[in-house]
């Protein structure tokens, strides 16, 4: 067998599958899967839904972004679970008080 086996050793080599670079796209899911777990457990206490909320709803708004310039099936699966992280924080948050929760009106 001519062929020489990979071992991937870190978290960059699994996001960068292809062998090159993409900072920008690591980056972004990055901070997707970390809006999502502030949007996940600020929603364990109530009184902070406003943060759940916001952050919950830029979390969504840069995991969609990341899906669409993603490059590798690694970054991809992060954006999904950030994604979907930060979509149970919002609408946690939504459920709690809103994005404004008594604020304005």
């Amino acid at each position: 067998m001519a062929q020489a086996a990979r071992t991937q050793r870190s978290l960059l080599s699994l996001l960068n599958s292809d062998g090159k670079a993409h900072p920008v796209e690591n980056a972004i899911a990055i901070v997707t899967v970390v809006l999502g777990a502030i949007a996940i457990f600020t929603t364990l206490s109530p009184s902070l839904h406003l943060i759940s909320s916001w952050v919950g709803l830029i979390g969504i708004g840069t995991g969609l972004w990341g899906q669409f310039i993603s490059s590798t099936t690694g970054e991809r699966f992060l954006l999904i679970i950030g994604l979907g992280a930060a979509a149970v924080g919002f609408y946690l948050g939504l459920a709690h008080g809103g994005l404004f929760g008594g604020l304005i009106g």
